[in-house]
């Protein structure tokens, strides 16, 4: 078996390149004729053309514990999401048995991988520098999103995360015995968490649930002939619209960034109700989510960033405990 989590990247996407050509077999495509890598990090994702020019994106489940419940839900999602808006999605591809997640087994890595085939959508992603007018169109589309998932319910064998947990129903390894912190920096996040939970259980009885993307970034967004496309929503959830608010706001760098998005949020519905204190609690539960996945990402890359994205967490958490 291959120590997968300590090859480094080119090593990684040369196995999973060959663990792509066997799940394509899986679908009847006509000839492949290239296989791309063209993003490695959470997951992998890879661009497929075929001979008649066609292009299709392959997603494998690299870092993520999606089982096949979660994937058939994130599918009704999206399909739903088609159906009820005017935005435009990547269309899950089914495979030779019908189904729209095909897992397969590799021995390399010691375990099955799901994958999911998607259609091709067109464009660039918008990246870390998105233009006002690209972030006025997230807000928008996100709205859209949250108002056409009211309601909506999964079919009998779909499930998803419930998002009321703090840590998004991940493994703490930020807080328990398998934590690698120092005890005064694991008394500080829980501390940080403790007092993010009280928020979140505020925002939990004043609105009501529904399904939500929960990771809306410039790298999982396409633009193309000035409209946003979506994809990438292997982190949906139970959650709330304001969550999804401020995950994506998390990303952003300027106020003028915040102010464009939330203004597109607000074109089509109203931002919910929310205090400056449950706004800072998810901004910085995002930051010490991500810490917590770092902590066990396979990806080099990420695993990198660890030790300064840690210094300016806890500087942070001191910061968010100090004024609250």
């Amino acid at each position: 078996m291959t120590d997968y989590a300590n090859l480094d990247t080119d090593a990684q996407v040369a196995l999973l390149t060959e663990h792509t050509s066997e799940v394509l077999k899986h679908y009847e495509l006509g000839e492949v004729t290239e296989i791309e890598s063209i993003n490695h990090e959470y997951n992998s994702t890879f661009a497929v053309r075929c001979a008649d020019g066609t292009r299709y994106a392959l997603r494998i489940n690299i870092n993520s514990p999606r089982s096949a419940a979660n994937a058939l839900a994130e599918l009704e999602f999206i399909n739903h999401l088609r159906a009820n808006t005017d935005l435009n999605f990547a269309s899950p591809i089914a495979n030779n048995s019908g189904d729209f997640f095909t897992e397969v087994a590799n021995d390399a890595i010691g375990k099955p991988l799901l994958s999911v085939l998607f259609s091709w959508l067109e464009g660039e992603e918008l990246g870390d520098e998105p233009t006002e007018e690209q972030h006025f169109a997230l807000g928008a589309a996100m709205a859209k999103m949250h108002d056409a998932a009211a309601g909506f319910e999964l079919s009998v064998g779909a499930e998803l995360p419930n998002l009321r947990d703090v840590l998004w129903l991940t493994e703490d390894l930020l807080t328990t015995e398998v934590s690698k912190l120092s005890a005064e920096d694991k008394a500080l996040v829980q501390s940080a968490l403790n007092k993010i939970d009280g928020a979140i259980e505020g925002l939990f009885e004043r609105d009501s649930v529904r399904l939500i993307h929960a990771d809306m970034h410039g790298w999982n967004l396409m633009w193309h002939d000035g409209a946003v496309s979506v994809f990438d929503f292997d982190d949906c959830g139970i959650g709330l619209p304001i969550q999804d608010l401020y995950t994506a706001l998390y990303y952003l760098d300027t106020p003028e960034q915040d102010v464009a998005l939330k203004a597109g949020y607000a074109s089509v519905r109203p931002i919910p109700e929310h205090t400056e204190f449950e706004a800072k609690a998810l901004l910085l539960q995002r930051r010490i989510i991500l810490l917590n996945y770092l902590f066990e990402t396979s990806t080099p890359e990420h695993r990198e960033i660890l030790p300064k994205y840690m210094v300016e967490t806890m500087r942070r958490i001191n910061e968010f405990l100090e004024n609250s």
